[in-house]
């Protein structure tokens, strides 16, 4: 009898020996380095101990520095126990074929580097200079930009994952600001019976609006909208299954719902360049004192003129009596949440790249991966940095 694509079995659906052979016969054993990271902001880790212990048992080695998951709770001892080998050295790190981080190296990080390593990071292209691609391509780096690589359904899962832990905190944020604890106007986010409910606007019906939208309602707001692209109000009213005010951004009609607000979450992102500001000081100025703004675009410059940068050391300042939250990086603020977010499709690409039999072979035979990739081997493989930053490109 024929074997089927899919054969059924106590286990479960298995694939076909043959299939599976095929894979193995393939597979690369990889070396995986996961440093410290040194930015002040960034609390998020690349690899939980969870997913380094899958990691191991297929056979990849992991290097870990002591410390690296000491501040969202992850003793040293629960990455030895998973298999990872604990360094003290940050350069022994470094001695890994690839290196996984979650924001992108610092000058100093790269002179650890070895040449033709691989680095898999972030790649934030608002705040780099000729130099950081120089550096790379001088030591024949091979680097991938996790932000931009697509999952199977088109989809950017780290984008994705961040917009949605960025949209249900922001919300949160906004609660704390309202207490009249933090110089709020002392309102319980949602209201209560017989007491009118908070109102709510959002910029943006993208995924950190729609979460942002989500978690409002579910605390009893008022909730209303606004977006440039009709598409996405349609796909954000079908995706929170209610009648929610929906609206374009039209000058007029938002400054009256900015008037009534009690809160204001700005969650536009720009898929080139700056973030629009759509909200003017005038704006803002005629919000109610001790309103609130969470400016979650502020990665991008913010959508709102009255907006400064801030740390989550000092998230918040008060303008025209308006309470300001700017902090880029929101999900740093939940970062073992996040980090467990990251650690999912982390694990998933790198059980990938082994099964493919390298970084170089799913570059060029997974298109979706491939399209993160921004140097390899020391060439800039991507069009708009080499424009950018006059740099030669040369094609995948």
């Amino acid at each position: 009898m024929k074997k089927s694509f899919l054969s059924f079995s106590e286990a479960g659906f298995t694939l076909p020996q043959d299939e599976v052979i095929e894979l193995k016969s393939n597979a690369k054993k990889l070396t995986i380095g996961i440093p410290k990271e040194v930015s002040l902001q960034e609390k998020r880790i690349g690899l939980v101990p969870d997913a380094v212990n899958l990691l191991t048992l297929n056979n990849h080695k992991v290097i870990v520095q002591s410390g690296v998951g000491e501040i969202i709770n992850f003793l040293d001892r629960e990455y030895s126990d998973a298999g990872a080998e604990i360094v003290e050295n940050p350069k022994e790190v470094y001695d890994a074929d690839i290196i996984l981080k979650v924001s992108p190296p610092t000058q100093d990080e790269i002179s650890f580097m070895k040449k033709n390593q691989t680095l898999i990071s972030a790649l934030q292209l608002e705040i780099q200079s000729p130099e950081f691609f120089m550096s790379l391509m001088k030591k024949n780096i091979t680097a991938i930009a996790y932000d931009y690589i697509q999952d199977e359904d088109g989809i950017f899962p780290v984008v994705r994952a961040m917009g949605e832990i960025a949209g249900n905190a922001s919300v949160l944020i906004a609660s704390e600001c309202l207490s009249n604890l933090n110089d709020g106007k002392g309102l319980l986010f949602g209201g209560v019976s017989g007491v009118g409910t908070t109102d709510v606007v959002i910029l943006g019906a993208g995924t950190v609006g729609e979460f942002a939208a989500r978690s409002a309602l579910g605390l009893g707001a008022s909730v209303r909208i606004f977006d440039n692209s009709l598409y996405k109000l349609r796909r954000i009213q079908d995706k929170l299954n209610t009648r929610v005010y929906t609206n374009m951004i039209n000058p007029k009609v938002l400054e009256k719902s900015v008037r009534r607000a009690d809160v204001l979450i700005g969650a536009i992102r720009s898929k080139t360049g700056r973030t629009p500001c759509v909200i003017n000081k005038e704006m803002v100025k005629l919000m109610k004192t001790g309103s609130v703004i969470i400016d979650v675009s502020i990665d991008g410059g913010g959508c709102v003129e009255t907006s400064e940068l801030t740390s989550h050391k000092s998230p918040t300042f008060i303008k025209h009596g308006v309470i300001h939250y700017c902090v880029p990086n929101i999900p740093s603020r939940v970062a073992r949440t996040a980090s467990f977010s990251l650690s999912n499709i982390f694990t998933s690409l790198l059980l990938n790249i082994g099964e493919y039999g390298g970084v170089n072979k799913i570059i060029h035979n997974n298109p979706k991966i491939g399209q993160g990739a921004y140097i390899v081997s020391g060439k800039i493989v991507n069009k708009g940095i080499s424009e950018i930053f006059n740099l030669p490109y040369k094609s995948l």
